[in-house]
């Protein structure tokens, strides 16, 4: 048994998504404030916590909706409402798959008698009112006391100076509730539950657009009496907040008492202590190989209490003299009672030996309490003991099917599906820790003699990160893309939809292979950006960063990743960045070919020349003539996909070029990154000082009298360059905030900036009114 997917619907940012499972570990990436956090706080309270939900997880878009059908009930209108509460509150649907030999296991949840295994079980979880009639009428009665309260006390004003002033005051003050989402902000807990509802597995539907489709329950539909998923999935998550601290937080020797008042959080200690006392604990269903353990304890408990007798021997005399315990008293005996789990509840029940003796079964006089390592390896030891406990528990290894109540003749099965939750695993780890861990953490989770490959009990784990490390070290087939869209209507709030990646790398072929092992090579945090710009060579990756740190500090300031990807191969990515509808410029060479020779040309208009780059040939603008992409227009370079997002190619074009003031300026051509470069920094070339190509570009500048001559002096010179050591030169001789920036580049990078600060405006103009950009939370 596993999840196959889920659809979460109306929840904060997440409208209608859906989430399809892998069969072990599924990993949810997307830039910042793109509904990660929001879908693991979904799956969290519908499946764990259920009463955690607020107010503050229905989208802002639908408050104004509760608010329409409160008043609609205020103006007592029974019938016909503008809204139902399911259209309105959050739900979460879970769609099993079920095998034949598990149907055991889901006989409660199956929905008809001609239901066949390969059709899965769907389960909605749905927020809605307990009782919705008494729901409104509460509602009424508190709002019809705030309105006799307010118009009492207006009557009773006097009348005289100041009177129109009270009045103004008096339409902007109201008393609570003022609306129905107001009310339910205080009231939700109460009047709001959880109810659980089967499904037709007759009417799923995939997404439309990235869009989920979930299933209208039909008028009437009765929910569950029970827990739907109880016996069937075990729940466990590793949050965010792990509650670490450092050594410095505390002070002094205090004991733990003392030192949890001053903040301080054992947290390695406390897993051990619970995990010590589930499985562990001699006292807990002794064992005969318990018992050794149980006698030393004893032993040692009567040699102590003989000790304290000794020790209290004259305080206790003393207090004889003052007439106690006299005659009826009891008499006063001290006594120890010692218990296992107590040794582990101190300050130093973890340690850290920092220097090993060579002989293993000494005892080194070197050693730290857990708070003096470094939060990343508490971090790590504690997520890995999490997932430990968690397969232990969910399996109740040792001590702990006994503790539950187990007998020979009565077990307590085992759920048959595992469910990890795991939020952010990148937390205080350095690169090369992330990736182990994610490479073994499924194998953690797995690691028990009653999980091999043909046990019956599944394990999935979900997985939401930040980091592009941990994201490469996974199946990119196993990726959940969540793609942020921006408010389509004034009062609505940006929403997102979720890409599986499957899609684009589920068909193992030539193009799914290349960009797999492209993004695993370069290491591009393409899954986390806002916008990406795809670059031709080295050159560009080395200067182009320099290009928008010193002309594009706005553009600096937003998340955008590069690529480098030569033309060749640049158009493979389309169906990526066409999946994670990702704002990119595509910053390319315009490779000029001689078509009846197809060898290499210098670009010139009107004499046949076509283009050789794929990206302009076959993604945009679908256009091999060169004198047509010369003449393009810089609004026909971008293509629009809908109005989410779109892609901007930026090649070379005419430049105008002035060698001497006296002869005034020529058009030039360029071919290149490179010479387009130095086309464009003719002064700066002929007074520079270096190296290599920038040697060659002044020499060519002096040594020429006019343009043509000068570029074809560049482009000899550019034959047998390395053009990566050139942008090195450059970094080196000159400061890149000298530099002039190619015409055909920094066109391509306002648009860029633009379209970056644009859909930022759209968010925080939204956000000022109040009616739109969601704060808190993902």
């Amino acid at each position: 048994m596993r999840i196959d997917f889920v659809e979460v619907r109306n929840f904060r940012r997440l409208d209608k998504i859906r989430i399809d499972f892998s069969q072990k570990t599924t990993l949810l990436v997307g830039a910042n404030n793109s509904g990660k956090t929001s879908a693991i706080t979904a799956l969290r309270y519908f499946l764990i916590l259920k009463k955690d939900l607020s107010a503050f997880d229905i989208p802002l878009t639908h408050w104004t909706g509760i608010d329409k059908l409160g008043a609609f009930f205020e103006k007592g209108e029974p019938e016909d409402p503008p809204y139902k509460w399911k259209d309105l509150l959050p739900s979460l649907d879970v769609w099993l798959n079920v095998s034949e030999g598990e149907i055991h296991h889901v006989s409660h949840l199956i929905p008809t008698l001609d239901w066949k295994p390969n059709e899965g079980i769907g389960v909605r979880l749905q927020l809605e009112p307990k009782e919705p009639a008494e729901l409104i009428k509460s509602y009424l009665k508190a709002k019809s006391t705030a309105c006799e309260t307010l118009s009492t006390k207006q009557a009773n004003d006097d009348e005289g100076a100041g009177q129109a002033e009270r009045k103004e005051t008096c339409k902007r003050f109201a008393l609570w509730p003022e609306s129905l989402m107001h009310y339910l902000k205080q009231r939700m807990s109460s009047l709001l539950t959880v109810n659980a509802y089967l499904l037709d597995p007759s009417k799923k539907a995939a997404p439309k657009d990235g869009v989920a489709q979930p299933q209208e329950l039909p008028d009437g539909a009765e929910p569950l009496d029970e827990n739907p998923f109880k016996g069937l999935i075990r729940i466990d998550e590793v949050p965010a907040h792990r509650g670490f601290s450092d050594y410095s937080t505390t002070s002094g020797d205090g004991d733990v008492s003392e030192q949890d008042a001053r903040g301080r959080k054992q947290v390695l200690t406390a897993q051990l202590r619970t995990y010590y006392g589930k499985h562990l604990d001699p006292l807990k269903a002794p064992e005969p190989s318990d018992i050794r353990a149980l006698e030393a304890i004893h032993e040692a408990q009567i040699i102590f209490d003989e000790r304290l007798k000794d020790c209290f021997k004259d305080p206790l005399c003393e207090l004889e003299e003052l007439g106690y315990p006299g005659i009826a008293n009891p008499r006063l005996i001290i006594s120890t009672s010692l218990k296992p789990v107590e040794g582990l509840n101190h300050q130093s029940a973890v340690q850290y030996d920092v220097a090993p003796m060579q002989d293993k079964n000494a005892v080194s006089p070197y050693r730290l309490p857990e708070q003096c390592n470094g939060l990343g390896y508490q971090n790590l030891i504690s997520m890995v003991f999490r997932l430990i406990s968690f397969r232990d528990d969910w399996l109740k290894v040792g001590k702990a099917a006994r503790a539950e109540g187990e007998t020979e003749g009565h077990l307590i099965p085992i759920p048959p599906l595992h469910l990890v939750l795991l939020e952010e695993p990148e937390a205080h780890l350095h690169v090369q820790v992330q990736q182990v861990f994610i490479r073994k953490a499924f194998g953690v989770l797995r690691n028990h003699a009653d999980l091999k490959d043909d046990s019956p009990l599944s394990t999935q784990l979900v997985v939401s990160t930040h980091s592009g490390h941990i994201a490469h070290e996974v199946d990119f087939a196993k990726m959940r893309y969540f793609r942020r869209h921006p408010a389509r209507n004034p009062g609505e709030t940006p929403t997102s939809t979720v890409v599986n990646l499957s899609e684009v790398f589920g068909v193992p072929d030539e193009t799914a292979r290349f960009v797999s092992r492209y993004l695993r090579a370069t290491h591009a945090d393409l899954f986390f950006a806002d916008g990406a710009i795809m670059l031709e060579g080295a050159a560009e990756r080395m200067l182009i960063p320099h290009f928008i740190r010193n002309h594009y500090k706005k553009l600096h300031s937003c998340y955008v990743t590069l690529l480098e990807v030569g033309g060749s191969h640049a158009h493979r990515l389309r169906p990526l960045i066409e999946h994670l509808g990702l704002n990119t410029l595509i910053i390319t060479d315009i490779d000029a070919v001689d078509k009846s020779t197809s060898k290499k040309a210098l670009p010139q208009k009107s004499i046949g020349l076509i283009t050789g780059n794929n990206v302009l040939r076959d993604w945009h603008p679908v256009e091999d003539s060169l004198d047509k992409l010369l003449d393009l227009k810089e609004e026909e370079k971008e293509k629009v996909y809908g109005d989410s997002f779109g892609i901007r190619v930026a090649y070379q074009t005419p430049v105008k070029v002035t060698l001497d003031e006296k002869d005034g300026f020529s058009i030039a051509f360029p071919r290149t990154f490179e010479d387009a470069l130095g086309l464009h920094n003719v002064e700066l070339f002929r007074d520079a000082d270096g190296l290599g190509l920038i040697k060659k570009f002044k020499a060519a500048i002096v040594n020429n009298k006019n343009i043509p001559e000068v570029h074809r002096a560049m482009q000899t010179a550019l034959d047998d360059a390395t053009k990566a050591e050139f942008a090195l030169d450059m970094l080196y001789y000159k400061d890149p905030e000298s530099i002039q920036v190619p015409e055909y580049i920094r066109n391509g990078l306002e648009w860029l900036e633009n379209i970056l600060l644009q859909r930022q405006q759209e968010v925080l103009m939204k956000g000022e009114n109040g009616t739109a950009a969601e704060k808190g939370p993902e």
